[in-house]
């Protein structure tokens, strides 16, 4: 098995491709070990020391390390990690997987808005970040507002704030006159 990373543009954040299916449908995010219960892979990849995140998307698996650790020192570790579930024929997550496509639900008066909001961001944007290791998901959509949850290589990068107001919020904006403005959540 060989496996393949990428550099994304969170300098924190590193796309690891086992060159296989990770997830059959959707994402799966662990923004700390304690999350990681349902997830065997997730579980593998905490027990590396200063791994503080782990995302896992249709072909790839996301990891976050702490400020205070360098990838020299961690990615053999969590190449070896992903190396090691692989073969143990364990299921990447156990239990059902969420059918949402990961978007909240959206009850109300603007569903049709709520509805094109999610086609755009699956069509357009969703594919887009993933090829950084992250993903968007929509969080509600409130008085011309849309809130976005960001996942992955996306959580706490650099160039996220960029890439909500420059180019999600313009998309947004040109396609549905009813947004005004685009803007994170915390998890």
């Amino acid at each position: 098995m060989f496996i393949q990373t990428e550099s994304t543009p969170n300098p924190a954040t590193l796309k690891f491709l086992p060159g296989q299916t990770v997830l059959e449908m959707g994402t799966a995010d662990f923004p700390s070990a304690d999350t990681a219960g349902k997830s065997p892979l997730a579980n593998r990849i905490f027990a590396v020391e200063g791994v503080t995140g782990v995302f896992l998307g249709n072909d790839f698996v996301t990891v976050t390390k702490s400020d205070a650790t360098e990838w020299d020192h961690v990615k053999p570790a969590i190449l070896g990690a992903v190396m090691e579930h692989f073969q143990s024929g364990q299921p990447a997550l156990e239990g059902d997987s969420d059918a949402s496509g990961g978007h909240a639900e959206h009850t109300g008066e603007d569903g049709a808005i709520v509805d094109q909001i999610k086609e755009l961001l699956d069509t357009r944007v969703r594919p887009a970040v993933a090829q950084d290791g992250g993903d968007i998901t929509f969080h509600g959509f409130e008085r011309g507002v849309v809130y976005l949850h960001m996942q992955g290589a996306c959580a706490g990068c650099p160039s996220s704030t960029l890439t909500l107001k420059m180019g999600i919020e313009n998309l947004l904006r040109h396609y549905i006159p009813e947004v005004v403005e685009v803007r994170p959540v915390a998890a």
